[in-house]
């Protein structure tokens, strides 16, 4: 029998973000994408991903905002998950900085749409080397648009009353796998370092030249790394 999988999208994405992973990971896995573009909280996200594999066991990987969501459903239903995958991921409430960051985002979004949001957040969700990537941008930036703004507002609205993660993490007694590119600097390794020590059965992986969309960005070393994962 196919392992199920369930694979959680960041923040304006959509099953794009696990294009190469859902073309060579598809065949041997059993792999269902959820979508966050309903609900505006991390618990109603959980349920909506819970709802989509309503009996049986299951691995989780989430990438970014999906790394929240994975924490949540093992708090939920920690006897049914058999591995996570946390990439790109944090457990730590915002900041207030950070939440003033992201109600400015909303608002841009608001007044001026997702075009002038993507301008100013793209910087942050790859590696640098990548900007002149015109296939990868074009990408990123259609799968944001699909989102659309009420999907992007309800997914900020969610992250700026997410729950505090981090205490929670020493309870997680299935082997974890926490990937980080080396240049992310919305999630900055260090984070996925404090993360590896304090999960009981952590592996700790960091990929060079890739920033925050690792999947995207060094899709071939993702779709490796998960493979030994499913297989370990």
């Amino acid at each position: 029998m196919k392992e199920t999988v369930l694979l959680l999208p960041g923040l304006l994405c959509d099953r794009s973000l696990w294009r190469h992973q859902l073309e060579y990971l598809g065949p041997e896995c059993n792999l269902k994408v959820a979508d966050f573009t309903q609900g505006d909280s991390i618990e109603s996200f959980a349920e909506n991903a819970l709802a989509l594999i309503p009996e049986g066991k299951f691995s989780v990987a989430g990438l970014s905002m999906g790394g929240y969501v994975a924490l949540e459903i093992y708090k939920r239903a920690p006897e049914r998950v058999t591995r996570l995958a946390l990439l790109d991921a944090s457990p730590y409430a915002d900041l207030p900085e950070h939440a003033d960051y992201r109600r400015s985002a909303m608002e841009l979004a608001k007044d001026h749409g997702l075009g002038e949001v993507m301008n100013s957040i793209l910087g942050r969700l790859i590696h640098p080397s990548r900007y002149e990537d015109a296939e990868l941008v074009k990408t990123i930036d259609a799968m944001a648009h699909r989102v659309g703004v009420n999907g992007f507002l309800r997914q900020q609205t969610a992250l700026l009353n997410r729950m505090d993660y981090a205490d929670m993490l020493g309870t997680v007694s299935c082997p974890t796998l926490v990937l980080v590119g080396r240049q992310d600097t919305m999630t900055p390794p260090k984070i996925a370092r404090d993360m590896a020590r304090a999960l009981p059965q952590a592996a700790l992986v960091e990929i060079e030249n890739c920033g925050h969309l690792s999947t995207m960005e060094q899709p071939e070393a993702v779709t490796a790394l998960l493979r030994y994962w499913l297989q370990n």
